[in-house]
């Protein structure tokens, strides 16, 4: 006998006593006498088998869960890992014709000084298509009011000698700035009118 099965009898050996020290278990037995004494060893031991099975269903019901969790959750990374590595396809499709036109236009040896201005103007609106497309857009702040988010001063100069652009505002753009959707990729550096 294993050590579960052994217990009542245990139980049984030692009589059961409450806080006031009436024998627990004759009074247990009075009053579940008539219940225990309709019941038989075969129908208790039925109602044992169908609750093992239903704790048996119940636990493969939750193993099958945990399952269907661990893949979802692994489908998951699989997922953010391909859109990591992939993010860019878009983006590098539409740079690609930008690349197939910078290099013909290395190959073109005997191309006149207009025909090649034609076509670096094209790659220049090829890329900036790109650009677009890829939610890429340029900061040129000409003439618009210092803002420190998007653009890097390099240098001011006296407002009088500023041409008439109010003081605190952008004089003159050194390089452009880059912003991707509303994040800036690289401040403009400019120079700013002063008080």
């Amino acid at each position: 006998m294993s050590a579960p099965e052994q217990e009542p009898a245990d139980r049984a050996a030692v009589p059961a006593q409450d806080a006031r020290g009436a024998d627990v278990n004759t009074a247990a037995s009075a009053e579940g006498a008539p219940a225990l004494a309709s019941a038989s060893v075969v129908d208790v031991e039925a109602e044992l088998q169908a609750a093992l099975a239903k704790a048996s269903e119940n636990y493969e019901l939750y193993l099958r869960a945990v399952a269907d969790a661990e893949n979802t959750r692994r489908r998951a990374q699989e997922d953010i890992a391909k859109a990591h590595k992939y993010g860019i396809e878009s983006f590098a499709e539409a740079l690609v014709p930008v690349a197939d036109s910078l290099e013909q236009a290395l190959q073109a040896q005997s191309a006149a000084p207009e025909a090649m201005r034609e076509g670096i103007e094209l790659t220049l609106r090829q890329l900036r298509a790109a650009f677009e497309k890829g939610r890429l857009a340029e900061i040129n702040p000409v003439g618009q009011k210092f803002d420190p988010h998007n653009h890097q001063a390099i240098s001011m100069i006296p407002a009088a000698a500023a041409g008439g652009v109010p003081p605190n505002h952008v004089v003159s753009v050194l390089q452009k700035g880059w912003r991707i959707a509303d994040r800036v990729l690289r401040p403009a550096l400019v120079t700013v009118a002063s008080a």
